[in-house]
């Protein structure tokens, strides 16, 4: 029997709306390796079927809140040290100053950014918090917050690892929040691997979290980092744990791929970006393993050729700023909307701009916050056409 064969039996399946396992999930790759027609056919057909002719963004501006970081991973060059020019500390005029200016440009979303508990390895930011008149960053994070939806902005928290009690206390201003899962392998946390000096990114403790917001019932971004030494097979037991969250409990509003660039002054320097095809493939293999969810991949980071992956089965650009860098990713600038709404409606579909929160994620937002989005809201609980450009 031929791989294609062998590769088009489970990919049928989904197609007639049964789940597959994690090893039929294997069985596709290990199949399609020479010819991934069927697998981008499949993906196509179940992003149509499930997300319409829509794909989305959100118009964001980034607050780089503060950088400092007490993790140290192998590829990241978001984290600062004290002294350094790319120190990032707003203060609370700082960021009133950048949410009434982003409401000029017809931002929606206020991301909130910030280093995994820097007050705990750094006294600086220590110092800097009880300036502010706060104790921790999570602390701060709801007072910024809270200027963010006074200026008309919607705010979207991505702080690394935050307990329970944080998380609750965030939801009565962020109508959701973010957490990248990146790999459920606890190999790359070992010796040599590009986690050995990150706790937070145990990923024991992120599945914590994920599911401590899913009681909460706190819509939540998550995602997986492609191409950091990890196997395939490792990245399809990332899908499912995120899988078995989500239908567990509802709240994964959506998965991001975001492929690994390599940066300087990072331990991982000199190894090479993930090669697009199978970046692709992996794309689309989120897709068959979740059909209805909302899949993303950053644009800025594969700038060439973004509006290819729409041919993987994705519905969703992200967050797009015309305002603010990418601090994540300072190498890699935003594309201007103009051009990305070009891209998507050559490649035959239709740009919307989406609140932090995607519409089938509604019910879950406190009344308070989702009475503040319906005045900019359409019918389809997209942003306002008239709103956004």
């Amino acid at each position: 029997m031929s791989d294609l064969v062998l590769a088009c039996e489970p990919l049928n399946h989904v197609l007639e709306g049964k789940e597959i396992s994690k090893k039929q999930a294997y069985e596709i790759f290990d199949h399609i390796k020479n010819d991934n027609t069927e697998l981008y056919k499949t993906a196509n057909i179940l992003r149509n079927k499930y997300k319409s002719n829509n794909v989305t963004f959100s118009k964001k501006a980034f607050f780089n809140l503060v950088n400092l970081c007490r993790d140290v991973c192998g590829y990241c060059t978001y984290k600062a040290e004290p002294g350094e020019q790319k120190l990032s500390l707003m203060s609370k005029k700082n960021v009133r100053e950048l949410a009434e200016l982003a409401k000029k440009y017809h931002c929606i979303e206020a991301l909130f950014v910030t280093g995994e508990r820097p007050e705990e390895k750094y006294s600086l930011a220590r110092e800097w918090l009880k300036e502010n008149g706060f104790a921790s960053t999570a602390e701060y994070l709801v007072h910024a917050s809270e200027i963010a939806l006074e200026s008309g902005l919607f705010p979207h928290t991505n702080a690394g690892n935050l307990t329970k009690s944080e998380i609750n206390s965030l939801k009565k201003t962020n109508v959701s929040m973010g957490l990248m899962l990146e790999n459920s392998s606890e190999r790359l946390t070992e010796r040599k691997m590009p986690h050995i000096l990150a706790p937070s990114k145990s990923p024991k403790a992120r599945l914590q979290v994920l599911e401590n917001a899913g009681e909460l019932a706190m819509p939540m971004t998550t995602g997986i980092l492609v191409g950091i030494s990890e196997t395939p097979y490792e990245i399809i037991d990332s899908l499912f744990a995120i899988k078995q969250l989500h239908d567990r409990f509802g709240h994964i509003q959506e998965i991001i791929l975001q492929n690994f660039q390599p940066k300087q002054d990072t331990m991982m320097k000199n190894t090479p970006s993930v090669e697009e095809n199978y970046f692709k493939t992996m794309v689309a293999l989120s897709r068959i393993i979740m059909p209805k969810m909302n899949i993303q991949i950053p644009p800025n980071l594969s700038p060439n050729s973004y509006q290819y992956f729409l041919d993987a089965g994705i519905n969703d650009w992200g967050g797009i700023s015309p305002l603010t860098a990418d601090y994540v990713n300072p190498e890699f600038g935003w594309p201007q909307i103009d051009f990305v709404e070009k891209h998507t409606k050559n490649s035959g579909f239709a740009l919307r701009a989406r609140f932090p929160v995607y519409p089938e994620m509604m019910e879950m937002v406190p009344s308070e916050l989702y009475q503040k989005m319906t005045p900019i809201m359409d019918k389809d609980g997209f942003v306002a056409e008239e709103y956004w450009r």
